[in-house]
């Protein structure tokens, strides 16, 4: 597959009811505050279909930061968007970076407690569509195998979301060219 044109450093995949007005909202902060742009579901245009709009923006990033919280497995956009990070991370080299905001890995990976609650009704809702809920499945377990962050009631957000936004910075600049002083367009993002 040819890869798309990046328009994006960073996509955010997210449970809007769990994290849009508070975790998501302050890492968006941080992250056009270092001048990282950012998809941010605002950032799709009134009239356009939402699925197609996701899908090419997920394709136009260099990261996708994936944000598990307690009901994102309950919502079937987001294993849809889930599945097709991960298919953008293996054509496309995309990076991706998931976040446990206030839920523990292993319950995302072992797809126990609310996480079972909500695939019991996935598998009642689709059952004629096994195949899909087995890519939500697989999906969950690959992602939460990947090293990320991991954010709870007891660590301090502020602090989580800096070393977040240190590690994309550090991602975006290690592929910058070496030389690029000669290259329009390409200053480094630490300030």
């Amino acid at each position: 597959m040819t890869p798309p044109s990046i328009k994006y450093d960073v996509f955010l995949s997210f449970r809007g009811e769990d994290t849009r007005n508070n975790f998501t909202s302050h890492l968006h902060k941080a992250l056009i505050d270092k001048q990282i742009e950012t998809f941010f579901d605002h950032n799709i245009n009134k009239g356009d279909e939402i699925t197609p709009a996701l899908r090419k923006a997920i394709e136009e990033s260099r990261i996708s930061v994936v944000i598990f919280s307690e009901h994102y497995a309950s919502s079937t956009w987001c294993l849809d968007e889930l599945v097709h990070i991960l298919e953008c991370m293996k054509h496309y080299t995309q990076k991706v970076i998931p976040v446990f905001h206030n839920i523990d890995p292993s319950v995302i990976r072992n797809r126990t407690g609310v996480i079972a609650d909500a695939f019991k009704k996935h598998e009642y809702r689709y059952k004629d569509s096994v195949d899909q809920v087995q890519r939500w499945k697989d999906a969950l377990k690959e992602a939460a195998n990947l090293a990320g962050f991991f954010s709870s009631f007891s660590k301090c957000e502020s602090e989580i979301i800096q070393q977040i936004v240190e590690y994309i910075l550090k991602i975006l600049n290690d592929r910058s060219p070496s030389d690029n002083s000669n290259l329009v367009g390409t200053e480094s993002k630490i300030k």
